[in-house]
């Protein structure tokens, strides 16, 4: 495959930025998107040229370092699939990729493609830690938990934190990787002790770290890679109400 890349390249956050072109060829389809770049930044350095900078890790869908927009959509346009884990082979010969990095005032711009997502670990850290006892491992089964009540509380779980809920939406709300924290601990027995305390003080760092509101537009649960459903942000409204009151 021949590709013709149009990458947003930035020196650093005081840098104004620009698109630059690249033209990529033979690239394999069974090639992931991070393995093109790879390809891309090889060349680069071998010419002299600054490599592209872009956030990855485990490059299999998991720790969530990955984020960019790919031709408008975060993590590409393949549904509940991260950006190391989109494959060439999902894009035609000869297409034209423009690549972006997430755009939220929240999340300013380190270099080219990486943003500092630090305000994600503060909401997190914002909510602190769980009350257990100390001693030894309780009984299986000694604490039922409803079915439905796991399963929910799993699927909130499995947010790994990218960010691509705030790039999708037009408000730049972090409210789906809030309400994801705070949902799958308030399903359970072990984060009832702190459910309002938590709830209260992770949705106010939050809205202190600059992200804006929801309004129900749903983008965020589109581009999830985790599919979060919307409903979480629903019942984190409902404790934080709780909490105030």
């Amino acid at each position: 495959m021949n590709l013709t890349l149009k990458v947003w390249r930035q020196n650093g956050p005081q840098d104004k930025g620009r698109m630059v072109t690249y033209r990529v060829e033979d690239v394999s389809p069974d090639m992931s998107f991070l393995e093109m770049l790879d390809v891309l930044n090889e060349r680069l350095i071998l010419e002299g040229d600054d490599p592209i900078a872009f956030d990855h890790d485990c490059r299999e869908g998991i720790c969530g370092m990955c984020g960019m927009v790919i031709n408008g959509v975060a993590h590409g346009e393949q549904v509940a699939t991260t950006t190391c884990q989109l494959h060439m082979r999902h894009f035609e010969d000869n297409a034209v990729i423009t690549i972006e990095p997430w755009r939220a005032a929240p999340f300013p711009v380190v270099k080219d493609l990486v943003v500092d997502r630090s305000a994600f670990d503060r909401i997190i850290q914002a909510g602190g830690f769980i009350s257990v006892p100390a001693g030894s491992a309780p009984d299986a089964h000694s604490v039922p938990v409803k079915k439905v009540d796991a399963d929910a509380a799993f699927d909130a779980a499995t947010c790994i934190g990218c960010g691509a809920c705030v790039a999708a939406c037009p408000n730049g709300s972090a409210s789906l990787f809030t309400a994801a924290k705070i949902t799958h601990l308030s399903l359970l027995p072990q984060g009832q002790p702190e459910r309002d305390s938590r709830a209260k003080a992770m949705v106010e760092q939050m809205d202190a770290e600059g992200f804006g509101g929801c309004t129900n537009t749903g983008e965020c649960t589109a581009v999830c890679p985790k599919g979060i459903p919307l409903d979480t942000i629903a019942r984190m409204n409902r404790d934080y109400l709780r909490a105030s009151k």
